[in-house]
């Protein structure tokens, strides 16, 4: 049968929002800094099913929903927010030396968002979200939604996504849309094969 251009870009989006709604489940509400940072995380279903899906490229192929290289990226942006990292007490084992900067950039056209990072495994995958609660609220608290009521994937979260290069750097820019005024507080990056051991977050 002949898939015509649009059928592909549905089928695409919604393989892309069946993965967020995964990435929720693991960034999600399980904040309280309980996670033991020296044991081993397990790597989740959701984490592997979501890598089945990538392209040779990782994460950066996404259609621009995670990470679009040809966006400007924030810093760029006149009265982008800078941010540094911290790290969390939820981090995994091995990634004691990972810091990087956030951006945020808000104009007539939407929302940008940068981060930068270094000190990451290579070759290693990440995700990133924007959060409702600073970070030394429950290390960020829940995802940053436009609409409460609304799904737990983009357009309505903003979600973030790379792959760490071979000497540990990583970064992504996104953009929404919508401006997210001083509702979203924080970005907090974790493993995608270990999505409740937050890595860092910013605040905004």
């Amino acid at each position: 049968m002949k898939i015509n251009g649009s059928d592909r870009w549905r089928t695409a989006v919604a393989v892309v929002g069946f993965a967020a709604v995964g990435v929720l489940a693991g960034c999600g509400d399980d904040s309280s800094g309980t996670t033991d940072a020296d044991a081993t995380p397990e790597p989740s279903a959701t984490a592997s099913a979501m890598s089945d899906n990538m392209d040779s490229d990782g994460m950066d192929g996404m259609d621009g929903m995670m990470n679009d290289p040809s966006a400007t990226p924030a810093d760029q942006i006149d009265g982008a927010v800078e941010a540094t990292f911290a790290l969390l007490d939820t981090r995994p084992p091995g990634t004691d030396d990972a810091a990087g900067t956030a951006w945020l950039a808000q104009t007539d056209d939407g929302t940008t968002v940068t981060v930068t990072m270094t000190g990451l495994e290579p070759g290693a995958q990440y995700m990133g979200h924007l959060h409702a609660q600073e970070c030394a609220a429950d290390n960020g608290g829940p995802h940053f939604k436009f609409d409460e009521s609304g799904p737990e994937t983009p357009p309505n979260e903003v979600h973030l996504g790379f792959t760490a290069a071979t000497d540990g750097t990583g970064t992504a820019t996104v953009t929404n849309e919508q401006q997210v005024g001083d509702a979203a507080k924080s970005v907090v990056i974790h493993p995608m094969e270990a999505m409740d051991n937050r890595l860092a977050c910013a605040d905004f």
